[in-house]
């Protein structure tokens, strides 16, 4: 199997079977995001405990893309801080822009873990802000949307 089938195998398991699928009743932070180009929704729902995101929920429709990316955004930030969650999100927005992040063609998913696996949706410029919806999502949620 090749990287790339191992990546579009990541993706589909993530869209298929969304990890954190819901809501949270009593959320300290909710973000919602709408991406009308291609109509994909996200729903973000967060707990906090001392700095830390200890729950999250994530809802929402739209293409195969926003939402693996979610539920992957939803499991890279559980259980971190905000200054953590900030620089993974800076890191995977530079990583789907092209600015700045290298991955070790080596040692796949040694600089981002699965989320790498998103790092081929950069080649279609369109389809990049179906993968950064849930992160700016939750960024803005969180109040940190200045990452």
């Amino acid at each position: 199997m090749s990287l790339n089938d191992l990546y579009r195998e990541v993706i589909l398991d993530h869209y298929r079977s969304p990890r954190n699928r819901g809501s949270l009743p009593a959320a300290d932070a909710h973000g919602e995001g709408h991406n009308p180009l291609c109509g994909d929704e996200i729903t973000i729902d967060l707990s906090l405990a001392d700095g830390v995101v200890t729950d999250v929920a994530v809802s929402g429709q739209g293409c195969s893309i926003s939402q693996a990316s979610a539920s992957m955004m939803s499991e890279a930030i559980k259980g971190h801080t905000l200054d953590e969650i900030k620089s993974v999100s800076g890191d995977f927005i530079a990583l789907m822009t092209g600015d700045g992040i290298e991955l070790d063609e080596e040692k796949p998913g040694t600089v981002l873990g699965d989320l790498e696996a998103l790092a081929g949706v950069r080649e279609f410029p369109v389809r990049i802000k179906c993968a950064t919806l849930g992160w700016h999502t939750m960024l803005d949620a969180l109040d940190l949307s200045d990452a």
